[in-house]
């Protein structure tokens, strides 16, 4: 996984770069109409019901726009919402609030989105001991606001990117002529470049976990598309050798099952590509 200062830094690249593509070379809208001196507050509103998440993002935007900016937090990230809550209020110049609104409130309705669908999905799998996990399905350019978001809703995050986790999947699989070759060159490509990166390894049938298994030096196994039936198998198969993980197509109808089934992790692409923005609005108090 990347380190803290890594994650920070894209998180302060999305900041810059999104305030760049929206204010350009002014917030002319603003500046036409209202006195630099001018001075205002604001509120965040919730309209919607789910898990707030990004108050401590906008807590940084904000700052980046104009570090004479105050806000007071009502409600923290993670907190449950209803219509009607403030999360909370932001205080300073009217043209810097304005010119933050739209980035706070953009990142904060996809936030909040994901974090709510999260949250559903670690309740289905209470008692369980299954995590959730999600993956490289996200949205290009503010990934890690996206994963930042999951774990908001008590859920964990996968590898964040290509470069900090080997996975191999069907494709590699495939062009490196089987299991066993995909493997033992990933095994020798580490040795070699002197990287210290945990594998996992897509397996598709019971097949390719044994030879995953014969192969060893895997951290987790992904046990891709298998039925009830199979992942059971496989989840005996591999014991205590390494972990495991279900994926592919799992919706909250089929996840608490998968989970009955012993994997340690259930990934979901779902928790980032498939939600539905929650209601929020910034407004003058």
């Amino acid at each position: 996984m990347i380190s803290k200062a890594q994650f920070q830094e894209e998180i302060d690249g999305i900041i810059a770069n999104a305030i760049r593509e929206d204010v350009g070379d002014g917030d002319h809208s603003s500046l036409a109409c209202i006195p630099e001196t001018a001075r205002g507050k604001a509120k965040l509103l919730v309209k919607d019901q789910g898990i707030l998440a990004g108050v401590d993002f906008a807590r940084q935007v904000f700052a980046y726009v104009d570090p004479h900016l105050q806000m007071e937090v009502i409600l923290p990230d993670g907190a449950q919402v209803s219509h009607g809550d403030v999360a909370f209020h932001v205080s300073g110049s009217s043209q810097s609030i304005l010119k933050a609104e739209r980035l706070v409130l953009n990142a904060m309705q996809r936030m909040s989105a994901i974090a709510t669908k999260t949250h559903h999905f670690v309740g289905l799998l209470q008692g369980t001991g299954t995590k959730v996990l999600d993956t490289r399905k996200t949205t290009p350019g503010i990934r890690a606001l996206e994963k930042w978001a999951v774990t908001l809703g008590g859920g964990e995050n996968h590898r964040f990117a290509l470069y900090d986790m080997i996975m191999l999947k069907d494709n590699h699989i495939d062009f490196a002529g089987g299991v066993n070759m995909a493997i033992n060159k990933t095994k020798n490509y580490l040795k070699e470049t002197g990287r210290d990166l945990k594998i996992i390894v897509e397996a598709r049938n019971l097949t390719e976990i044994e030879q995953i298994l014969d192969c060893g030096g895997v951290y987790r196994i992904l046990i891709d598309n298998f039925n009830y039936a199979d992942t059971r198998k496989a989840v005996a198969m591999i014991g205590d050798r390494c972990l495991t993980e279900s994926s592919g197509g799992i919706n909250e109808h089929t996840i608490r099952a998968y989970a009955e089934c012993g994997v340690d992790y259930i990934s979901s692409g779902a928790l980032t590509h498939s939600v539905h923005n929650l209601d929020l609005s910034l407004k003058a108090v």
